[in-house]
C-alpha cells in the first residue's frame, strides 16, 4: 500500500498539491503577521503539509478539542476557510475532466471540510491498525 500511496502523492503533487499547499502557506503567513492569529497560522502550515502529501494520512477530530476550537473554526471560516475551500473546489473541476484526474478531484473535494474547520483536528497515518490514534 505504501508504494501506491507514494505514486498517488507524487501525481497529486504534480497536478494540484503544490498549488494548494502554497495557498495554505500564504494563509499561514498572513495569519502569523498578526500576533493574535498565530494559532491559525500554525494550523494553516500543518494543513499545508497534509495537502502537499495527503494519501496515506487522514484528518481526525481530536477528542480533547472543545469550545475554543469551535470558536476558532468560526473565525477561521470567515477569514480564510472559505477561500481555501473555494480553491479546492475550483482545482477539482479541471481534474474531473480527465480519467486520471477523477480520483484527485474526489480527494480535493474531501479536503474541503478540513479546510473549512481545521482547528480541533490532527493528521494521522492510515497505516496503523488503530488509524494513528492511541
Amino acid at each position: 500500500m505504501k508504494v501506491i500511496d507514494f505514486v498517488l502523492n507524487v501525481l497529486w503533487l504534480i497536478f494540484c498539491g503544490i498549488w494548494m499547499a502554497l495557498g495554505y502557506v500564504l494563509a499561514g503567513i498572513i495569519c502569523c503577521v498578526l500576533i493574535i492569529t498565530i494559532p491559525f497560522g500554525i494550523a494553516s502550515f500543518r494543513l499545508a503539509g497534509f495537502v502537499l502529501w495527503p494519501f496515506g494520512r487522514k484528518a481526525v477530530e481530536r477528542p480533547d478539542a472543545g469550545a475554543p476550537s469551535c470558536v476558532g473554526n468560526v473565525i477561521w471560516l470567515v477569514f480564510a476557510g472559505w477561500w481555501l475551500a473555494l480553491g479546492h473546489l475550483l482545482t477539482s473541476i479541471p481534474l474531473f475532466l480527465s480519467i486520471i484526474g477523477i480520483p484527485f478531484g474526489w480527494a480535493n473535494l474531501k479536503l474541503i471540510p478540513v479546510s473549512l474547520m481545521p482547528l480541533g483536528r490532527e493528521i494521522v497515518s492510515t497505516d496503523e491498525p488503530w488509524g494513528g490514534r492511541r
